[in-house]
């Protein structure tokens, strides 16, 4: 992100607020599902769920700050070894059980 510089203080942190309260809202929705800053910059790494492309591009613009950022997307699909109901302690404890008992 690359506010100009001489954007009045007041303005950026009218914008502030209004990029938190919409990635509140994306959050809320299921959209964000999950966001780290990146340490040292102005910007962030999220994971978004949407429908397809088209929709990303339309919730990313949706973010009040869009004018000022550039955005990189990169599409993922489901692994395996991502599902939700086996944890890796829970893969990793069967795994010890099996090398165990030789299978």
């Amino acid at each position: 992100t690359t506010l100009p510089p001489d954007m009045p203080p007041a303005d950026r942190d009218r914008l502030t607020a209004s990029e938190r309260r919409r990635g509140l809202e994306l959050v809320d929705a299921g959209v964000i599902r999950g966001i780290w800053r990146v340490p040292g910059a102005l910007r962030n790494v999220a994971i978004w769920q949407a429908d397809d492309a088209t929709h990303v591009h339309e919730l990313i613009m949706s973010l009040p700050a869009s004018p000022w950022f550039s955005a990189e997307v990169t599409a993922l699909a489901e692994h395996p070894l991502g599902r939700p109901d086996v944890s890796m302690r829970a893969r990793s404890a069967t795994a010890s059980d099996s090398a165990k008992h030789g299978r």
